[in-house]
């Protein structure tokens, strides 16, 4: 045998255990990933799951052109039908994902027909080829499923699918997603009313910013104005940070730092009027000053420390404040050493059911009685972090207040806005 012949017979030899090495290789790969995946049944559930979740997002936005167009693809998927559609509550195509239509016939129309006929019965409604008018005889959009999306009652839209056929279990899917589709839109809303609730409650937060308060700092300024008129203009610069800190327009949320810095300036103003009635100790870990609270979270607790607390007491009075580094949380103490508040009266003000204070006198300040300010912050609290965030506080008649706030070093509802120049 020729030496060229004995190369070539061991080269074809070398190629086919390659070859077989290789098929050995990718039969082995795809049968750890079929063991990885689970049993056939395992992996349909896993894809149905899995395209949900794709769909789900810009449902919970609001069901406008983007946001349809955006689930579309996922629902079709789902479905795994050749085209659908979602529609507002007048019948307007918002998204249409899937076969395109015959050439000169989009079908906008007749969908939208469809769309509002369902609206209109409030039911599922099956569509056949009279409905359905189209000349291509290629048409794959002869018969199609048409389901009302119900949010809270009423109606927010339409789901309608198309193909060749209407099945019954074709219906039963198709009302089974779009059955979803209305829960996802009603979380969506949930969503939407509890920013609201939480933009009404940073505005009565503003609102309960006490008239007493702007009134003694302009007077105590006012006081400096001549005897030190640069003592003046600092405390009124500081005021007006503090003012301008309060009542920004933008964000529910903000850094500690940020907090920390505008109940620095409320007491900068507070010591200018008790002068050395008023002591603070504060004790704050670096670790924490990044970490993202609801706005306005401190300042109120301060000033009810200070107001409800250290304002009537004989002699000066002690306010301590302390942010500590605690694995995935930071806790806060506000505790000063005044006259301390009655447990039951604070108790019925936490839960919403505030009762007269006898040294309260009536009037337009009435909303600053003790503890209004905490209720304010511990609803905010658990709003945003749960009720196992809630405001712990400790207090008694002459025995001072210590409340504590615990919040999660990050949480996906906690995102800092940027800073608000207005």
């Amino acid at each position: 045998m020729p030496w060229y012949s004995a190369v070539a017979a061991v080269l074809l030899l070398v190629g086919a255990l390659v070859l077989i090495i290789a098929a050995t290789v990718l039969l082995l790969r795809s049968a750890r990933k079929r063991q990885f995946l689970g049993t056939t049944q395992e992996r349909a559930t896993y894809e149905t799951l899995h395209t949900a979740s794709l769909a789900a997002p810009p449902l919970r936005g609001s069901l406008d052109r983007d946001g349809a167009r955006r689930a579309g693809r996922h629902l079709r998927a789902l479905l795994g039908v050749p085209a659908l559609m979602l529609a507002d509550t007048s019948g307007t195509v918002l998204a249409w994902d899937g076969s395109a239509p015959a050439a000169g016939h989009d079908h906008e129309e007749a969908v939208s027909g469809h769309a509002r006929s369902a609206l209109a019965s409030g039911r599922t409604e099956v569509v056949g080829p009279d409905d359905i008018p189209c000349d291509d005889v290629d048409c794959l959009l002869r018969q199609g499923v048409v389901v009302p999306l119900v949010v809270a009652g009423r109606p927010e839209g339409a789901l309608a699918v198309y193909g060749a056929s209407a099945t019954t279990g074709l219906v039963r899917a198709t009302t089974e997603v779009a059955r979803w589709v209305s829960t996802q839109l009603e979380l969506a809303e949930l969503d939407r009313s509890r920013t609201a609730v939480a933009e009404a409650e940073t505005r009565a937060l503003r609102a309960q910013i006490s008239p007493h308060f702007i009134y003694n700092s302009l007077s105590v300024i006012a006081s400096f104005v001549r005897t030190d008129p640069e003592r003046a203009r600092e405390l009124l610069l500081e005021f007006a940070e503090f003012t301008r800190y309060s009542f920004r327009r933008h964000g529910d949320f903000t850094s500690l730092a940020e907090e920390l810095r505008c109940v620095d300036r409320y007491l900068l103003l507070e010591r200018a009027r008790f002068g050395g009635r008023l002591q603070l100790s504060l004790q704050v870990a670096p670790e924490v000053l990044s970490v993202v609270v609801p706005f306005l979270c401190l300042q109120p607790l301060v000033e009810n420390a200070v107001r409800h607390g250290l304002e009537s007491r004989a002699g000066p009075g002690h306010l301590r404040i302390t942010a500590q580094d605690v694995g995935n949380e930071a806790r806060i103490t506000v505790e000063d050493d005044g006259v301390g508040m009655d447990p039951e009266r604070l108790a019925d003000t936490l839960r919403g059911e505030t009762k007269p204070f006898a040294d309260v006198p009536s009037g337009s300040d009435r909303r600053r009685e003790p503890g209004i300010g905490l209720r304010n912050v511990d609803v905010r609290l658990r709003h945003v972090y749960g009720d196992a965030y809630g405001l712990v506080v400790e207090t008694a008649p002459g025995a001072g207040t210590k409340v504590r706030v615990r919040v999660p070093k990050f949480h996906p509802h906690a995102v800092q806005e940027g800073p608000d120049d207005s």
